[in-house]
């Protein structure tokens, strides 16, 4: 197990290296060429490109060790207990819960209310948001149920988010877009994706590609609407 788990560290450094070098090789280029930068800037910008790998490589050896295997044991587990209300409201619930701890969340939240001087709430935002991301996430879980067509639920989505356009205040309206981007973070996106794949796996009648992915995608739009709506409420 332990040999298993240095080989792939080992891997997880060469894709981050690989990821990163070509940004690297830019910026220092950059700083060389354009920006002047000292050899302390530098060698600062270095040190904050190893921490960086070292970071991601952990990340990402966590997501495959402990979250996908997770996500995709509940989607799993969920499926086998035979309630659909049981597996909406865990669908809902670990799906809201992972959205209020998402950085790129907090992040944009955190932004907006700097920059509306604290007209905008924080919290109320990140409660929208988290509350769209479930609301689609349960969406999603039924038409893996019941065989939906995804272009339906996109187009409803969709068709809502226009409409919804010609209402909001031209304030939210751009926050809400930006709220959707946020949601498709590293910790959301892992456990969105492995829960879909979980259920796919053991309800799913067709082949489980065009099931178990999608889910990303519809659980982005709930945020815009939520955001829009709250805009609407708000306006």
């Amino acid at each position: 197990m332990a040999k298993q788990m240095f080989s792939g560290l080992r891997n997880e450094i060469k894709d981050v290296m690989g990821a990163i070098a070509p940004i690297t090789l830019a910026i220092l280029l950059l700083q060389v060429l354009v920006l002047r930068s000292t050899p302390w800037e530098i060698a600062t910008f270095l040190g904050g490109v190893v921490l960086v790998i070292g970071g991601f490589t952990l990340f990402l050896m966590g997501v495959k060790l402990g979250m996908l295997p997770m996500g995709e044991a509940i989607g799993a587990e969920l499926s086998k207990s035979g309630s659909l209300k049981f597996i909406l409201a865990a669908a809902f619930a670990l799906t809201f819960l992972v959205t209020v701890a998402e950085p790129d969340v907090r992040v944009l939240t955190t932004s907006i209310e700097s920059v509306s001087n604290g007209l905008m709430d924080r919290t109320a935002l990140i409660l929208v948001i988290a509350v769209g991301v479930g609301f689609f996430t349960m969406a999603s879980a039924l038409r893996i149920i019941y065989d939906v067509p995804i272009k339906w639920i996109l187009a409803a989505g969709y068709g809502a988010v226009l409409l919804l356009s010609f209402l909001t205040p031209p304030e939210y309206l751009a926050i809400s877009f930006d709220s959707g981007g946020v949601t498709t973070g590293p910790i959301t996106v892992p456990v969105i994706l492995a829960l879909g794949v979980g259920i796919t796996s053991v309800l799913s009648r067709r082949t489980g590609l065009s099931d178990s992915f999608g889910l990303i995608g519809l659980a982005s739009i709930g945020p815009i609407i939520g955001v829009m709506l709250l805009g609407v409420l708000s306006g």
